[in-house]
């Protein structure tokens, strides 16, 4: 059989034409009117600082309350997939992928900056102290700690809980099927990706700019290549060109061995600095700095700094809250295509305690070591070079250190595949919401054409005002999404409240008695006990009796008006669906299912001999899944109650949903 050529189009012209076209006009506008556009940046933060900046402090705080909650909730064990979904990567994998996606520029870009910049600026109290130095480290905890990765979270719970559990479409539209039903297929859907898109767009630009300038600064620092904006565009088109070899490979063969790669070199330039840097005052500084961090949690999460203005709230903390909401369709959409098969307990404890416990290590080990050669060996040069240029902070840093010139360079070398994966990364799911939220690979050059306009918008974004752009954009783009995101929310808790409303009717419901053994002899039912069909012998069983079953059910519901058909699949499965409009659907199949052998029947425990042993059965699944019990050797009978069963657990279900 020929393979079917893959369509050279896949998208969704409202989202895709729009974002393009919006992109455009802003690369356009930054580009030709520079002075303006910065002007207007400038204008542009100073709005959303002083006009806006409660509303971001309050979503962000109320995204970890509401993580944290649903976590320890009794919905904590629903799984993201069916019920019998499993985990499409190991936990090794898994971790290395969402935290390269994560914040890897910026830990590199602000691992030794920010810790500096805030003991010698503080936003309050007397610079350069011991007190200055605690509260940099408590501060530099506090914006990259589980706030940033609950902003994640939240969009990646939605996004795998309505796409993996539900069968919506993978894009942030579908977080909101339980507000809006079927108009997310409309305009309002629409705008809601088309704004995932320019979040997506800004956000990633703004990392790509942030670490082409420290490239730049790693090159200038090994090689002399002057630093300056036309290297840096010169660096963006360089880099941008490799990313998209790699988005070409697609996720399993370019972004997945990539993160692992990064995660290596970050382990050994971490390691390193423990070693050679002040081990025991680092070790120490670490269980104190996450003993502070947890103590001030609450009292810095809503500091607004009200009784004592500061422009400072504006370029730090109102500016991570907006880079990481930005982030959050392109990082929540690129964890949740990870997390397949995983609880909500699971994935929140997850995404939430593991990047942050690396994260905390690494701005500890980096972060202390420079405060400690300011404050004990009078590194004052290094504050200085902070302070003039923060992109020269890292190598400034490892001149203090053995071996300067090759940490530089792997630090230079990690800085650059931290930007391959999180540009192809973005371009990935920047497809993916633009493509309607299609499972099938869209055509390369889509991913590609992607990858490019991130790599423009950098550029376009440091020629107009350089880092002071880079910051507005993102806290700017960041607004709207912000307010969508509260919505998920909501969205997300009404689901899973009718979910548990659901499952509780389904135990509490009076239903007729099964009963498919009652009148079966004993001597049959120890036979069908210890008897282990293959598979032909569970697929003719499911359509010869299960899908006469199955039919007779579907033809009496059509006679009452109900719209009800019968189905079957490749591998032998045979469904009946009833569909009941905006309400939910009732959905039963009898699908086979292959089993190794029980102990009892391997007495023979070789390979070949264990798999010519396997058997099968006729399992039963509904819309949430497999529900682990065998219908095969049951009369039709015996499979009309079961049906008719579930079907009665559905009806009050629905009744009881209408209730709440």
């Amino acid at each position: 059989m020929q393979t079917p050529t893959p369509p050279r189009i896949r998208i969704n012209p409202p989202v895709f034409i729009t974002s393009a076209l919006l992109t455009v006009c802003f690369v356009l506008f930054a580009a030709i009117y520079t002075e303006l556009a910065g002007t207007l940046f400038s204008a542009t933060q100073a709005w959303v600082t002083e006009s806006a900046g409660w509303f971001y402090v309050l979503a962000v705080a109320g995204f970890l309350v509401f993580m944290v909650v649903l976590a320890l909730s009794s919905h904590g064990h629903v799984k993201l997939g069916s019920d019998h979904s499993q985990p499409d990567y190991s936990y090794t994998s898994w971790f290395a992928m969402l935290f390269s996606a994560g914040m890897g520029i910026g830990l590199m870009f602000f691992g030794v900056a920010e810790p500096v910049m805030h003991y010698v600026s503080p936003p309050v109290g007397e610079a350069e102290t011991v007190e200055a130095a605690r509260q940099a480290m408590r501060i530099t905890f506090f914006h990259w700690g589980i706030h940033a990765w609950a902003i994640y979270a939240v969009v990646a719970l939605a996004l795998a809980y309505f796409s993996f559990r539900h069968g919506l479409p993978l894009t942030i539209r579908s977080s909101l099927y339980p507000l809006i039903g079927e108009r997310i297929h409309g305009p309002i859907g629409h705008a809601v990706d088309i704004f995932a898109v320019l979040g997506t767009l800004f956000g990633v630009a703004t990392s790509l700019g942030f670490g082409v300038i420290q490239v730049n600064a790693g090159l200038h620092y090994l090689f002399g290549i002057p630093v300056g904006v036309t290297t840096q565009v010169v660096l963006i088109a360089v880099i941008t060109a490799i990313a998209t070899g790699s988005v070409v490979l697609g996720l399993d063969g370019g972004i997945r061995r990539i993160s692992i790669l990064n995660m290596i070199l970050a382990a050994a330039l971490l390691a390193f600095v423990l070693l050679f840097g002040p081990t025991v005052f680092l070790l120490q500084t670490l269980v104190q700095n996450t003993g502070m961090y947890l103590s001030s949690l609450f009292e810095m999460t809503f500091n607004l700094y009200a009784y004592e203005p500061t422009d400072w709230i504006g370029g730090w903390t109102l500016f991570y809250w907006g880079w990481w909401i930005a982030w959050a369709p392109f990082v929540g959409m690129f964890i949740a295509r990870v997390s397949r098969g995983r609880t909500i307990r699971e994935f929140t404890a997850g995404v939430l305690l593991v990047p942050v416990g690396f994260t905390f290590m690494w701005m500890t080990f980096f972060g202390d070591t420079a405060l400690y050669l300011i404050m004990m060996q009078g590194g004052g040069e290094l504050a200085d070079a902070v302070a003039a240029d923060t992109s020269v902070a890292l190598f400034q840093f490892f001149e203090h250190l053995p071996l300067a010139s090759l940490t530089a360079l792997i630090a230079t070398l990690l800085v650059m595949t931290f930007f391959v994966t999180s540009s192809d990364s973005g371009s990935l799911v920047v497809d993916i919401l633009t493509s309607g939220g299609s499972d099938e690979p869209s055509p390369t050059w889509q991913r590609v054409f992607w990858a490019v306009v991130e790599g423009i918008i950098a550029a376009a974004l440091l020629i107009a005002g350089g880092l002071a752009a880079l910051q507005t954009a993102t806290i700017a783009s960041a607004l709207p999404f912000a307010i969508i995101m509260v919505l998920m929310c909501w969205g997300l808790l009404r689901a899973l409240r009718i979910e548990a409303v659901k499952r509780m009717s389904l135990k509490e419901a009076r239903v007729t008695p099964r009963g498919p053994h009652a009148a079966v002899p004993w001597q049959k039912r120890l036979r069908d006990l210890l008897h282990h069909p293959k598979r032909h012998e569970v697929i003719r069983f499911i359509a010869e009796v299960a899908r006469p079953a199955f039919e007779e059910v579907a033809g009496e519901l059509r006679k009452q008006g109900f719209d009800a058909e019968v189905g079957e699949g490749e591998d032998g499965r045979a469904w009946v669906e009833v569909r009941h409009g905006d309400e939910v659907d009732f959905y039963y199949s009898a699908r086979p299912r292959a089993y190794e052998p029980p102990t009892l029947v391997m007495r023979d425990t070789r390979g070949d001999r264990a798999e010519a042993l396997r058997y099968y059965r006729a399992e039963v699944h509904l819309s949430e899944g497999g529900q682990d019990y065998d219908i095969m050797g049951w009369s039709k009978a015996d499979i009309l109650n079961d049906v008719l069963e579930q079907y009665e657990r559905h009806v009050h279900f629905l009744t009881a949903k209408g209730r709440t």
